[in-house]
């Protein structure tokens, strides 16, 4: 909880975490109104899937060049401008007068956010540089907490009844508070990088990191979109308890976060990372005994595993010798999206051609995988 407590207590701090914050606010927000959408536009499931991937497709498209664009107008400048291009294009979506004109606003909303995503995990590298404090996976706890704060605010919706009222109130109340904080952060640069001409072996724990963002941020794709269903067809569970381990998981996931910082302060990024595949492994074992409870109890250790793995890949990446921060956040940040959209699908086909169960063996098959890579990972930093 150091980390927490330095976040709250020191604006430098609580800054940068807030744009974390903020940016899930604001999607988690549109996510609530998906339906209300679908349903005013007239639009069906394909159309809406369809609308969706422009939404990624924004996120990949400014994935390529926003290491160049970060560099160039320095770190806490592009945070700033990442911020003030979400908030406009947040509002977008829920304002679109047609099909086309919600795939053309998805995709810069996408593109603002994937570019926002790199900016402030840029920052807080830069920062944990310069000043010798980890606050990564704090900071990615905030973001967690963004996405509770979203839902809280659904029950703003019986009282607005209008999706671009409430967006426009929660984009105007979360950039105030960016307004007051970003002088903390807007003037800070990345340091300078000795950069090395491009080699194999420069590239190798880069593309090792990124297999390992792949592979957890696939499973946590996964536990999202399938954990209910594994509830309700494997586990048997009542309808009452089908969203419970979702809910395991978003607690865990929280709460390792705010954990994470001081026990890898003490152990070492490589370290936490074997630590929590070793738990995320555990979780799934207990997943896959199909138990009501003891599933449960699994989501809730995949979540507390998969919790300190990917700020800890942000830190790890963002370190990389010969290789500029911004480009190692990148490169992390794309090939985890990829999994996180590629995975489900890729598991649903598996879950219609055999069953759930071979899903999660084979998640579990990944996280050993991972298990594999931190060994590689580990002798490369010594």
């Amino acid at each position: 909880m150091k980390s927490l407590r330095l976040i709250l207590s020191n604006p430098r701090y609580f800054a940068p975490a807030w744009v974390f914050a903020s940016l899930n606010i604001w999607f988690g927000t549109w996510a609530i109104y998906i339906p209300t959408v679908k349903e005013n536009l007239g639009i069906d499931k394909s159309q809406l899937g369809i609308a969706i991937f422009f939404l990624s497709l924004g996120v990949f498209t400014v994935f390529p060049i926003a290491a160049k664009i970060i560099n160039k107008l320095g770190v806490g400048k592009a945070t700033w401008y990442g911020v003030l291009l979400s908030s406009v294009s947040a509002l977008l979506p829920l304002i679109a007068p047609n099909y086309y004109v919600l795939m053309g606003s998805l995709f810069l909303f996408g593109a603002s956010n994937g570019f926002t995503d790199i900016s402030m995990n840029t920052l807080v590298t830069e920062l944990e540089k310069e000043d010798k404090q980890n606050f990564m996976s704090a900071a990615h706890g905030f973001f967690s907490l963004g996405g509770v704060l979203a839902g809280l605010g659904s029950f703003l919706i019986v009282y607005l009844g209008n999706p671009a009222l409430h967006m426009f109130i929660v984009v105007i109340v979360v950039l105030i508070i960016n307004y007051l904080l970003y002088k903390n952060y807007y003037h800070i640069t990345a340091a300078p990088v000795e950069k090395e001409p491009f080699s194999l072996k420069l590239f190798k724990p880069l593309l090792v990191i990124g297999i390992v963002s792949f592979v957890v941020m696939g499973g946590e794709g996964a536990i999202v979109d399938w954990s209910g269903l594994f509830l309700k067809e494997i586990s048997l569970a009542p309808e009452s308890l089908w969203g419970a381990g979702f809910l395991a998981f978003s607690i865990t996931m929280t709460t390792g976060r705010f954990l994470g910082d001081s026990i890898s302060q003490k152990i070492g990024s490589v370290k936490i990372v074997t630590l929590g595949t070793i738990i995320a492994i555990g979780g799934y074992f207990a997943v896959l005994s199909t138990y009501m409870y003891l599933a449960i109890l699994g989501f809730g250790l995949v979540g507390l595993g998969f919790s300190v793995i990917i700020p800890e890949l942000f830190r790890i990446g963002g370190n990389v010798k010969g290789i500029d921060s911004s480009q190692g956040v990148a490169f992390i940040a794309g090939t985890g999206y990829a999994g996180f959209l590629v995975a489900p699908p890729i598991l649903g086909f598996l879950a219609d051609s055999s069953s759930l169960v071979t899903s999660f063996i084979v998640l579990l098959g990944c996280a050993v995988l991972v298990l594999f890579a931190t060994f590689f990972l580990g002798r490369n930093s010594r």
